[in-house]
């Protein structure tokens, strides 16, 4: 089975959110379907369902490699780099 190889590196605690919502999304003017959360530096980005894919566009700009959902009552985490559920 495959793991992550990113998890044990991230910051303790998480960073906060930079923002409510995609950035991104809002200078484009568009609607994020779902959000997410970077755990390297706390950016928001939208899913891969949204329009801009900014939560995955910030993975590859910027290599943080894991995200967690940013949705209410969800708590699962991405690693982008290792393509698994941390």
């Amino acid at each position: 089975m495959k793991q992550c190889t990113h998890a044990a590196a991230l910051p303790h605690p998480e960073p906060e959110p930079l923002d409510p919502t995609c950035p991104e999304c809002l200078r484009d003017g568009t609607h994020p379907v779902q959000l997410r959360l970077c755990l390297t530096c706390g950016h928001v980005g939208c899913c891969d369902s949204s329009p801009g894919r900014h939560a995955t566009e910030h993975h590859e700009k910027s290599g943080h490699p894991v995200m967690r959902t940013f949705e209410p009552g969800e708590d699962w985490r991405w690693c982008f780099v290792d393509h698994v559920l941390v």
